[in-house]
């Protein structure tokens, strides 16, 4: 049995700390001032881990190794499967051009720009985050902005600063579901808070965007649908975040948000043409103008539709009893690690959840869009694999990234950085977002914070006396403000509305956002560590 200290290196917590943060310091500087590739600096990252494991916390390098296997396996299986099954009913509705389709009937909602944004870049944008997530609903909102008429520049920075409210349960739930397995919380609980913290922002995002748009005039004549579609976001994914289910947390307020905007009469109220001629500067697409048969109108929503009752369906007793019955539980071989009281840790034994994982379930879904939007079977197979080869340097990103935070937990990395962490004490409610903002600004994705940062910041909680909850939520309910500012979206936001070049012109102009957001989510959580907001907390 290995069993994890808190002081290896030279009896000392500040120098064993020091070494334990050289596998995170080599990663962030790899992404941040060399900009290597992050599946290349995760590798390296991994190999920093593994040494440091090793030679310098004393883990036999067999159950070194094992933990970083069992990393890539998470990070195969469920992460990956859910992404990989997710961007391929999206490329299934591509190829039979009922995106288009759907892209047309939100263009009819309402000839009101500043409408348009909050449709498209929050409600639509927040339904591509929960079903891909990983940049698609940055470039796909931002394209379909443009072709609305707006300024490249304007849509690019409006679909990135939406992409912020529905990011920690984005790509059904995945950054919740990393969070969970990796501080060995429960996700009932982890997502509970989040969903008590990210509805705060959707409230207030809207507001935002119609600002990005039009200025005071779009605050001041649009302020009652912003507000209207962010209430409406905010209260179902905090309900299905807490209620139903944090894989349909997003899609679940992606729909209501819409759905309020529709039901409200002065959202549909034709634009004046002074605000039409002053926000739509650029080139409107020509195919706007094509009328589209109802028929087909019902098939192009109907793989969110179906994703929807697929997971409503999981959730009923009877079918989740079912369901996992087929999640198989197993030693995990080479591996017997207990913590410094001598206790075992969890990862010992490994979860498999064959059918009830949330991929399962969007494969389920996929299988039937393909037979409602009438894809063959040869060709949704063809597309299975296309999807996987466009996600060749994700997937080796995420299991590297994930191998690494495995190989720090259990060799005690993440423990004893806590350890030192806690000496911010009270301090710590305010720094646990930007911690999480930080590690997203890098990495560009909120799993990936969580799976680096998430263990420390409940190691931190406990050895200072906070809830360890909340911490852990702060983390990737902040990580989401990071995602606009990440050279990642940027790069994808310029490259989708061709701006190749322009993302230091990108990040000027996003950076104030998210920082004065990021300083909100700060206030929110240092005010649930305290009698203030403490009675939001479950």
């Amino acid at each position: 049995m290995f069993v994890q200290e808190l002081e290896p290196v030279a009896d000392s917590l500040g120098l064993s700390a020091l070494i334990a943060a050289l596998p995170l310091v080599t990663v962030l500087i790899l992404l941040g001032a060399v900009r290597m590739k992050a599946h290349r600096a995760g590798l390296i990252g991994l190999a920093v881990a593994v040494l440091v494991a090793w030679l310098a916390y004393g883990m036999p390098l067999g159950q070194t190794l094992s933990s970083g296997a069992q990393g890539v396996l998470f990070g195969l299986f469920p992460i990956m499967w859910i992404v990989v099954n997710a961007l391929w009913v999206y490329r299934m509705t591509v190829r039979t051009q009922h995106f288009d389709i759907l892209r047309r009937s939100f263009g009819r909602l309402s000839d009101d720009p500043r409408i348009q944004a909050l449709v498209i870049a929050f409600c639509f944008g927040a339904l591509l985050e929960a079903l891909a997530g990983f940049g698609a609903p940055v470039a796909i909102s931002a394209v379909m902005l443009v072709a609305l008429g707006f300024q490249p520049v304007k849509a690019a920075v409006v679909a990135l600063v939406a992409n912020t409210a529905p990011v920690a349960f984005g790509a059904m739930g995945t950054p919740v579901v990393t969070l969970a397995q990796v501080t060995g919380l429960p996700l009932d609980s982890v997502a509970s808070v989040v969903g008590r913290q990210t509805p705060l922002l959707a409230l207030v995002v809207p507001l935002v965007l119609v600002g990005l748009v039009d200025g005071k005039r779009g605050l001041r004549e649009t302020w009652l649908p912003a507000l209207v579609c962010g209430t409406a976001f905010a209260a179902a994914q905090f309900v299905a975040s807490n209620y139903v289910s944090a894989q349909l947390a997003d899609i679940g307020a992606a729909l209501a948000g819409a759905a309020a905007l529709v039901a409200l009469p002065s959202a549909r109220k034709p634009a004046a043409e002074p605000v039409r001629a002053a926000v739509l500067t650029g080139v409107r697409s020509e195919d706007l103008d094509t009328e589209d048969p109802g028929r087909e109108v019902m098939r192009a929503y109907a793989p969110y539709a179906l994703i929807v009752v697929v997971f409503s369906l999981a959730q009923i007793p009877a079918v989740k009893s079912v369901l996992d019955g087929a999640t198989q539980v197993f030693d995990w071989p080479f591996l017997n690690v207990s913590d410094p009281d001598g206790n075992p840790v969890g990862a010992n034994a490994f979860t498999l959840p064959l059918v009830s994982t949330g991929g399962t379930l969007v494969l389920l879904a996929g299988i039937l869009t393909a037979g409602v939007i009438g894809v063959h079977a040869r060709v949704a197979l063809r597309e299975w694999g296309a999807t996987v080869h466009e996600l060749r340097f994700a997937i080796l990103t995420v299991t590297s990234v994930l191998a690494l935070a495995y190989v720090m937990n259990l060799s005690g990395q993440a423990a004893v950085i806590g350890h030192f962490v806690a000496a911010a004490g009270a301090g710590l409610a305010f720094l646990s977002p930007v911690l999480g903002w930080f590690g997203v600004a890098v990495s560009g994705s909120d799993t990936s914070a969580n799976a680096l940062f998430g263990a420390l910041q409940v190691t931190a909680a406990r050895q200072s006396g906070l809830s360890p909850e909340l911490l852990a939520a702060a983390n990737s309910s902040g990580g989401v403000l990071g995602k606009m500012i990440s050279p990642q979206n940027l790069t994808i936001a310029c490259a989708a509305v061709g701006l190749a070049g322009k993302e230091g012109d990108l990040l000027r102009k996003v950076l104030p956002w998210s920082i004065g957001l990021l300083l909100v989510m700060c206030l929110i959580v240092v005010a649930q560590s305290t009698f203030l907001l403490g009675w939001m907390l479950p």
